[in-house]
């Protein structure tokens, strides 16, 4: 193949549009060349966050699958990896900061386009929310751990000092992520490393524990057969959670116009990411299976009194006292990181759905010091700190009921994005056994496969008992979803009023690629 076009690098127009208009990607005046390859890496994990991730999630998988927990992480992982090279693929022709929106728009149009930006957004609001409680939570452990006091630890269970703390903690990631990639990837170093050794400690003293506990158990290679789980009901809600414990990683992407190499770097590390989440999450899970076993009772993970946040209960038992208090620190350093850096992808794809006029125009301002979606950054903390702080006042299963809701808008945009792929690409597919691969036959199965997991997850949430609580006889999570998904179809509507260019397809226009870059 020949390359018969340079290479875009980041903030430059590509096929040759004009930063004005003309149906072209555009440039957003991001700052270029701030981040290259492990930067990006591991701002992908830091998104993730593994050890958040795994208190939030280990317990509440093993209710639903049991035994067959590290199954369920590894078949979570296989529609992720799969989307991950139709995102790659995607990026090297457009590596534009708005992905999954501008992506899709480009294939199917912007009706579509806009609502898989929207999913993208809103996946982005909830696990923000859900990271401030977290991280709230352990903030204060760990306080009435250092200070000895069980009225201080209990103070997280006061609703008025909890949602003050959770707006606080968003404020001060919104500070953060305002200031620009630079100051983003400095702090991101130290806690990804931090995150990552205290889980390496745990594992290592979990597997020594084997056997000491009264639920301790050994290890059985049937442990990672999906085909043993007992329904497909609860294979789909296990399979949820698992989407959700890799979700972030697309973080690189959103980043990719201030990457080095924007058009191979960000795919790249989206997949180091990636080896190191599935690596990080099948140790941890078949050791603490061993460790304490996932029955419902004592010290199992599927406890339902201690499900939503396992390491809370397991630190003293396996690390002991002194330890135990790292392991509060990895957790609320490894909630701290994604709180900071998941502001990169929704302030990125709201700066690109306002540059390409799918959202008022102030969103598109870039701040003329630190290169950043300033007005996007701080809105995205507004609103991340009024849903959180509704949630909490109307729901008592605040950080479950918000997990669900986010399995279900992860499967929709990321489906829509591996479809995306698939269509645009449509006439290069059969050209070489690559394109075929990677550009058709990855991403249309992971996109199946999510698909499968979103219909089959919407049907279960009409029922109350799926989260334990309901809102006029209808599963809260359903509600959540469905009803921040109607949302989504309001302001589109309005949008259409207010910015018909976008809308008639004059602005971001809808085409299939004429060229055939190399790697």
């Amino acid at each position: 193949m020949t390359q018969l076009e340079a290479r875009p690098q980041a903030g430059d127009t590509v096929r040759g549009a004009a930063p004005g208009g003309g149906g072209g990607v555009r440039g957003k005046g991001l700052g270029g060349n701030s981040v290259g390859l492990m930067g990006s890496a591991v701002i992908g994990i830091s998104t993730v966050a593994p050890v958040y991730c795994l208190t939030s999630t280990l317990g509440s998988t093993a209710g639903e699958v049991g035994l067959q927990m590290p199954a369920v992480f590894l078949a979570g992982f296989l529609p992720m990896l799969l989307v991950a090279f139709a995102y790659r693929e995607l990026n090297r022709v457009m590596p534009d900061c708005g992905t999954s929106f501008t992506w899709t728009v480009k294939a199917f149009g912007p009706k579509i386009g806009w609502m898989c930006g929207w999913g993208l957004v809103v996946a982005t609001i909830i696990v923000l929310s859900n990271l401030a409680g977290v991280a709230t939570s352990f903030f204060w452990l760990l306080a009435g751990e250092i200070t000895g006091s069980d009225s201080v630890a209990a103070l997280n269970d006061n609703k008025a000092v909890h949602i003050l703390t959770v707006l606080a903690l968003i404020a001060i990631a919104t500070a953060i992520s305002y200031r620009g990639m630079t100051a983003t990837k400095s702090v991101q170093y130290a806690l990804v490393g931090l995150q990552l050794l205290v889980l390496a400690i745990f594992v290592v003293m979990a597997l020594g524990k084997a056997g000491e506990f009264d639920t301790s158990l050994s290890f059985s290679a049937e442990w990672l057969n999906p085909f043993a789980i007992e329904s497909f009901a609860a294979f789909t809600a296990g399979l949820s959670l698992s989407i959700f414990m890799y979700w972030g990683w697309d973080a690189c992407l959103s980043a990719n116009e201030e990457t080095t190499g924007s058009g191979k770097t960000p795919g790249r590390a989206a997949l180091i990411a990636m080896v190191v989440l599935v690596g990080s999450y099948l140790v941890t899970g078949v050791v603490a299976q061993m460790a304490v076993g996932s029955g419902d009772t004592g010290l199992g993970l599927a406890n339902p009194e201690t499900s939503d946040n396992v390491f809370a209960v397991l630190a003293g038992p396996i690390m002991g006292t002194g330890l135990g208090v790292l392991l509060f620190v990895a957790v609320l350093a490894s909630a701290a990181a994604s709180l900071q850096t998941t502001f990169i992808p929704v302030a990125r794809t709201v700066l690109a759905m306002s540059a390409y006029e799918a959202l008022p125009a102030s969103f598109s301002k870039v701040n003329p010091r630190f290169k950043t979606p300033g007005l996007a950054t701080v809105v995205a903390g507004v609103g991340t700190g009024a849903f959180y702080t509704v949630m909490t006042l109307l729901s008592e299963n605040v950080l479950t009921d918000t997990i669900y809701a986010l399995g279900l808008m992860i499967c929709f945009y990321y489906s829509l994005t591996a479809f995306a792929c698939a269509w645009y690409f449509r006439r290069e597919i059969f050209r070489t056994g690559r394109d075929f691969v990677y550009k058709g036959l990855f991403p249309v199965l992971g996109g199946l496969m999510l698909a499968a997991v979103f219909a089959k997850t919407l049907y279960d949430m009409w029922d109350p008992s799926y989260s334990g609580s309901s809102v006029g006889g209808v599963g809260t999570v359903f509600v959540i979803g469905v009803g921040l998904l109607l949302l989504g179809l309001v302001i589109m509507l309005v949008m259409r009023r207010t910015s018909p260019a976008f809308f008639r397809g004059e602005v971001l226009k809808r085409d299939t690629p004429s060229l055939v870059i190399d790697d």
